[in-house]
């Protein structure tokens, strides 16, 4: 201000200059607006001025003062705590819920055992699996934010980054490491991408959430073609490679990841291959190369415009590949699908049972959990199991369950006794092993109906009803257009929807999937009661199980139908 004054110009409001004394040979000028990344600060969105007025990152003084005056935060505060995992979910509950990373989807018995204590001791005494593979607890009181990060980081963990406009917990096939058909064992490059956002400060505050994840081209998806940015192994032999004429010299047989672009099944629509081939050493600096375009050209008006999606339907992916090439130092490889051996077929439901392991004489069991929530007591059982049938370690998968590997042949029917002892299924075959849940309205504001209660009263209908499906059939409940569980992608999907006196109700969709099942479900019947789901469903599976031909799948029954057909099928 003093360099301005001895020039002769004065402030005025609104950041504009004038001349000063009379005479003065200084001519007019304005002073530019400041702007991110090329937006004027008055075109941002309120979350984004929030960001620029205050970096979340270095909101501990707030979290420590929250605390002390056992306070629930304002909307802007509210906001900034999400960077650091903490959401403040009134008026669902008047209390906050903590969520985690797990890195790669892969936790020790004895962080289980901590989280298991500490939801017992400042929680609800429970904790819920969610579609990212991490953790949340629930219906923590202000006076204990400290505390519960500060143990969590004492485990080992960390909740910082899983919520607001950041990378989110970066995921990686549950049978990394022990799937006798993987391709590759893809924990140490989910890890490694997850320590290299951790360390680089700008690669948060991104203009919206963003996911990433690694597929190990084996046995079980881990919905990959869901992510922002999705790796999925791959093989190139000296035959496939044949396939394909004027192929890059720099590509010669051996293992790559293919790279998948802009899923968001909220807005209805999957990652897409774009073509890049790259050495599996060259992913976490190829993650951070396109991450730091987002956050360069992203939206940061528009929060419903402001994901990578949008970006890339903007640009194309030939221009947008052309920013990240100028990030990097190597050259990036476009090589047709056609050069790569065919990804194996998938297991659905093949999170849930015993599994031979790659390592001869051991098994893996995929432990069902009732609509992804356990208690204290069944966490502390499981993480005892691991520890003593195991070694010690356990996965999360996408699908709200866990997956308990490195257990010897000879203890598995023992192991097995136990986990239903402890109230968890173990049976792939059960109509209720495919059933995922967001958090629904009884902890989350967004939610119009009461997800996981309808999903536990599903689940004890199918149990009762003896009905039995040939091909595995996945039942999505999501309380909002986000979409956490993914309705869209389930062969059957609810979606939660407030019926006119105010009661739960959820509009059906039918004949999603993922990977080789791709496609975005069609809605069939809308405004359904909560009440009437159970009955609904039941009547679905065994209209299916009458009309389809010998091994037709859910998918395959729904699709050669049309909407209207459907409709008369289940209306009989």
């Amino acid at each position: 201000m003093a360099g301005v004054a001895a020039s002769g110009q004065f402030p005025l409001s609104g950041g504009a200059t004038t001349a000063g004394a009379p005479g003065s040979d200084v001519a007019t000028a304005a002073v530019a607006e400041p702007t991110i990344h090329g937006t004027p600060l008055a075109d941002l969105c309120k979350e984004e001025r929030w960001k620029h007025a205050e970096d979340p990152l270095d909101a501990w003084e707030r979290l420590i003062a929250h605390a002390d005056a056992d306070q629930f935060p304002d909307a802007e505060n509210t906001y900034r705590f999400k960077t650091h995992g903490l959401f403040y979910v009134a008026p669902a509950q008047d209390s906050f819920m903590i969520r985690l990373r797990i890195p790669a989807c892969e936790i020790t018995a004895h962080q289980f055992h901590g989280l298991a204590n500490l939801a017992a001791e400042l929680g609800n005494g429970q904790i819920d699996l969610t579609t990212r593979g991490n953790i949340q607890l629930r219906e923590l009181r202000p006076r204990d934010l400290v505390t519960v990060l500060t143990r969590v980081q004492d485990l080992g963990l960390t909740s910082r980054g899983s919520g607001a406009d950041n990378i989110r917990n970066v995921t990686a096939s549950p049978n990394s490491g022990f799937d006798p058909d993987e391709l590759l064992d893809v924990r140490p490059y989910a890890k490694a991408v997850h320590h290299y956002i951790l360390n680089h400060r700008d690669c948060y505050g991104l203009p919206r959430k963003f996911n990433i994840s690694f597929d190990n081209g084996g046995s079980l998806t881990v919905a990959a073609d869901t992510n922002d940015i999705a790796f999925i192994a791959t093989r190139v032999t000296e035959n496939s490679v044949s396939q394909v004429s004027g192929l890059s010299p720099q590509v010669s047989p051996g293992l790559y990841f293919r790279v998948l672009l802009g899923g968001i099944t909220g807005h209805q629509d999957f990652a897409r291959d774009t073509g890049l081939l790259i050495k599996p050493a060259e992913a976490t600096v190829l993650s951070a190369a396109m991450v730091r375009v987002f956050i360069e050209n992203g939206d940061r008006t528009n929060r419903k415009k402001a994901r990578l999606k949008y970006l890339l339907d903007k640009w194309g992916f030939d221009r947008f590949l052309e920013e990240v090439q100028k990030k990097l130092s190597f050259p990036l490889v476009r090589v047709p699908l056609a050069a790569c051996e065919p990804r194996r077929p998938l297991i659905k439901h093949g999170w849930i049972g015993a599994y031979k392991q790659a390592q001869r004489g051991f098994t893996s069991i995929g432990v069902g959990v009732p609509v992804g929530r356990m208690s204290a007591k069944q966490m502390h059982g499981l993480a005892t199991l691991a520890a003593n049938f195991g070694k010690g370690d356990l996965r999360l998968t996408v699908w709200q369950n866990v997956i308990i590997p490195h257990i010897p042949d000879a203890l598995v029917a023992s192991a097995c006794r136990q986990l239903k002892s402890l109230g968890f299924t173990i049976e792939a075959s059960s109509t209720t092993s495919g059933i995922v849940a967001c958090t629904g309205s009884r902890g989350c504001k967004y939610a119009a109906a009461d997800t996981k209660g309808a999903a536990a009263t599903l689940a004890k209908r199918l149990d009762s009803s003896n009905l039995s499906v040939e091909q595995p059939v996945n039942i999505h409940f999501t309380g909002c257009s986000h979409s956490c569980a993914q309705h869209y992608c389930g062969d059957i999907g609810f979606i939660g929807a407030k019926q006119p006196e105010g009661g739960d109700g959820f509009h059906v969709v039918l004949g999603g999937g993922l990977d080789h099942e791709q496609g975005i479900a069609r809605e069939v019947f809308r405004g359904v009661r909560a009440e009437e789901v159970p009955a609904l469903t039941e009547k679905i599976l065994r209209a299916y199980n009458e009309r389809k031909t010998s091994g037709e799948t859910f998918v395959q029954w729904t699709r050669r139908h049309s909407v209207k057909e459907l409709q008369e099928f289940l209306s009989e």
